[in-house]
């Protein structure tokens, strides 16, 4: 472990609960970063990803589906994640990812699964689109085009899932949340589809199927 100032057991408690991480690499974080709880957040967020970066290009042949309906029974939504290996799937960490995920997609009712499975006629209409509002607001031609840029990020985040801001920690996507969860559980970690019910509504307007968690 590193060298590094003495850290309270009460900040590697509290960091644990913040990130789920093991209590050593919540020590190591903290340490890291002198005690400082936002710090050591990213510090271990950063980690995670890096690791789960280069996991990305490993097989996932594993994994479960998971399942959540909201009270009433009016909405729920079921989620195919994969892993590397039986043992990692069938572990409560996965089990809790996949449920989590499933709430998601539940609650932010998300349309594709990431940017790149959204058809190109549907861009060129949403760009027309933001480019005519910035015209008609007196832009200039070429903040028309940054402004319109800037309006189809805010769609991605809207529409794909692993883009949206994850509901139990909004300052999170959803996809450096799989990252994040990849890196704890050593194993590539991917959503592979995903799709969501409401009475009364046709399943086609609410499935999805396309690209990982992580980069291939």
């Amino acid at each position: 472990m590193s060298s590094g100032p003495p850290i309270a057991v009460e900040l590697v408690k509290q960091l644990r609960q913040k990130t789920g991480a093991g209590v050593m690499e919540c020590k190591r974080a903290l340490q890291a970063c002198e005690g400082d709880m936002k710090r050591a957040v990213d510090w271990l967020r950063e980690r995670g990803i890096a690791l789960a970066a280069r996991r990305a290009d490993r097989a996932t042949g594993e994994g479960r589906i998971g399942c959540y309906i909201h009270a009433g029974a009016r909405i729920g939504a079921m989620v195919e994640a994969t892993c590397e290996t039986d043992f990692v799937a069938r572990t409560q960490e996965f089990g809790e990812f996949t449920h989590h995920i499933a709430m998601q997609v539940a609650a932010q009712h998300p349309i594709y699964l990431s940017r790149e499975d959204i058809p190109k006629g549907v861009l060129e209409k949403e760009l027309e689109i933001y480019r005519a509002a910035a015209a008609r607001e007196g832009k200039p031609p070429h903040v028309q085009e940054r402004i319109a840029q800037g309006r189809l990020e805010k769609f991605f985040q809207e529409v794909c899932l692993l883009e949206q801001p994850f509901i139990r920690d909004p300052d999170t996507s959803v996809g450096q949340y799989v990252q994040q969860v990849a890196g704890k559980l050593g194993e590539n970690i991917r959503i592979r589809r995903f799709a969501r019910f409401q009475v009364g509504q046709d399943l086609g307007e609410s499935a999805s199927e396309g690209a990982s968690g992580q980069q291939e």
